[in-house]
C-alpha cells in the first residue's frame, strides 16, 4: 500500500503513508526483518494463535480424540479377550497334556501287563511242551532200553550158540567128541564167570 502510494506521488512517500507503514514496514511498504516479531503486530498475532488453537483443539477434543479413545478401548478389549482366550487355551493345553502322560503310563502299565501275561502263557506252554518231551524222551528211552535189553538177549544168545559151536568144532579138531549136553554145560559154566 505504502508502495502504491509512494508511485502515485512520484516517488515521494507522504507523511501519512509512513505514519500507516509504522516500525515495522520501511518506506516502500517491505517488512523490516521478521514480520513475526514485529511487536506492532504481535496482538493480532497472539489473538489468531489463541482462535487457531481453541479450533484446534475443539476439533480433537470432538472428533479425533473420541475416535482414537475409541480404537484404543477397542484394542485394549481385544488384547485383554485375547489374554483371557491364551490363558483358558494354556489350561486347555496343560489338562491335555496331564491326559496325555495319564493315558501314555496307562498304556504303559497295559502293556506291561500284555508282556507279564504273554511270558507267562509262554512259560505255562513251555514246560507243558517240556513235560510232554520229557514224557516223549522217557517213553523212547524205555523203548530204547527195552530194545537195547532183546539185543543183548539175543547177542547173549548169538554168543552162547557161537561159543557151543565153536567148543564143539575145536572139540572135534583136537579128536574128541563132544555131546551137546556138555558142551551147553561148559558153556553155561563159562558165560556165568
Amino acid at each position: 500500500m505504502a508502495t502504491e502510494t509512494a508511485t502515485a506521488t512520484g516517488g515521494h512517500v507522504s507523511p501519512i503513508a509512513l505514519e500507516e507503514a509504522g516500525v515495522c514496514v520501511d518506506s516502500a511498504g517491505g517488512a523490516i526483518g521478521l514480520p513475526q516479531l514485529c511487536p506492532d503486530w504481535m496482538g493480532n498475532q497472539i489473538f489468531w494463535l489463541l482462535v487457531t488453537l481453541v479450533v484446534i483443539f475443539f476439533v480433537l477434543s470432538r472428533i479425533a480424540l473420541p475416535r482414537i479413545a475409541a480404537v484404543l478401548a477397542e484394542r485394549q478389549g481385544t488384547i485383554t479377550n485375547d489374554i483371557a482366550a491364551a490363558e483358558d487355551l494354556k489350561v486347555k493345553a496343560s489338562e491335555a497334556e496331564m491326559a496325555y502322560e495319564k493315558a501314555l503310563a496307562d498304556a504303559r502299565t497295559a502293556a506291561n501287563e500284555i508282556v507279564a501275561q504273554t511270558k507267562a502263557d509262554i512259560k505255562a506252554d513251555l514246560d507243558k511242551a517240556m513235560v510232554k518231551a520229557d514224557a516223549e524222551i522217557a517213553a523212547k528211552t524205555a523203548e530204547g532200553e527195552k530194545a537195547i535189553s532183546e539185543i543183548r538177549a539175543n547177542a547173549l544168545e548169538s554168543v552162547k550158540d557161537v561159543a557151543k559151536d565153536t567148543a564143539r568144532e575145536i572139540v572135534a579138531v583136537m579128536g574128541g567128541k563132544a555131546d551137546a549136553k556138555t558142551v551147553n554145560a561148559a558153556v553155561a559154566s563159562q558165560m556165568k564167570g
